[in-house]
């Protein structure tokens, strides 16, 4: 298994495949605030509605994972869709993104989740509805 993992290491254009799928798919914190900024992006917490009310990154719309298939009409192909959920051990993020890239949704899934947007970041939150 070593042999192979260390003559993959070498080969460089599997390296460029996958780091670039990782850059067009993934994105940190400071990324999604300039693109935020920018109006560039529409952010969605997937996690459960009350985590959401109780903080989220300011400007997400709550659709917790299990109802996005049923609200896709809150959101737009003309922009990217970034999903974040709670935190890298979560896959509820990763699901949803593949659930918007199967229904033509552009999306991107932000690293870490809402831990690394309050705990590494220390960036600011919002709470109640939106």
């Amino acid at each position: 298994m070593d042999t192979k993992i260390n003559e993959l290491r070498k080969n460089t254009e599997e390296a460029v495949c996958y780091f670039s799928r990782c850059l067009a798919y993934t994105l940190g914190p400071v990324e999604l605030k300039n693109m935020m900024a920018q109006n560039k992006v529409i952010v969605v917490d997937v996690r459960a509605y009350q985590d959401f009310v109780t903080s989220h990154i300011p400007g997400a719309v709550s659709i917790p994972k299990d109802e996005l298939p049923n609200r896709l009409e809150e959101l737009s192909k003309d922009k990217i869709t970034v999903v974040y959920c709670y935190n890298q051990q979560c896959h509820l993020g990763a699901r949803a993104c593949l659930t918007l890239a199967d229904y033509g949704y552009p999306s991107m899934l932000m690293d870490g989740g809402f831990d690394v947007w309050v705990k590494d970041f220390r960036f600011v939150t919002a709470s109640g509805e939106k």
